[in-house]
């Protein structure tokens, strides 16, 4: 095999691996209806944790401890990546429930918002981009290279959480003012 094999075999390698990724992080968050229950008690403060999960400090600790021995320290990292792959699946599944709400309002709204539709659809490719990022940058946490950061995708749900808000006060304001 010449090197532009081996060049071949990889690209498609990678492009597959792509492609189911990207495939598993778009089927599996797909959520069915959202329960007024849980808009109203929903916080993003719950993915807080995610944000320090994966950070060297308490390995530091570890290594510092009496009896500290190297599988320790994997054992640490691996069930902190696979809990943060969880808080990650709760994240995904948590925007599209805040993104179905919010097409919702939108089509129950009596203005129409054509800016909020555009800006629905933008949020969605970036917060998979982004969803997709994370899981590439865990990979390689895995393989000692680098950190992950999740402020981004949480401030994404924020920030739809707050228009949701927004909106559904503005839907309130005015069948009050029409009743």
């Amino acid at each position: 095999m010449d090197a532009f094999e081996a060049v071949v075999i990889l690209a498609a390698t990678v492009g597959a691996a792509f492609v189911w990724l990207f495939w598993r992080l778009i089927s599996s968050t797909r959520v069915r209806g959202v329960d007024p229950e849980w808009l109203k008690n929903f916080s993003v403060a719950t993915y807080r944790p995610m944000e320090r999960l994966l950070s060297e400090e308490d390995v530091e600790f570890l290594r510092s401890q009496p009896g500290y021995l190297p599988a320790m320290e994997k054992t640490l990292r691996s069930g902190r990546r696979r809990i943060f792959r969880a808080y990650l699946r709760s994240l995904a599944t948590d925007f599209n429930r805040l993104h179905l709400a919010l097409r919702l309002a939108l089509l129950e709204s009596a203005t129409d918002r054509p800016d909020l539709a555009t800006v629905l659809v933008k949020q969605k490719v970036t917060f998979f981009l982004a969803l997709a990022a994370v899981h590439l940058r865990l990979t390689m946490h895995a393989l000692g290279l680098g950190t992950v950061d999740v402020r981004g995708l949480v401030s994404t749900v924020d920030r739809m959480r707050t228009e949701l808000r927004s909106l559904s006060l503005a839907r309130v304001g005015v069948e009050r003012v029409s009743a």
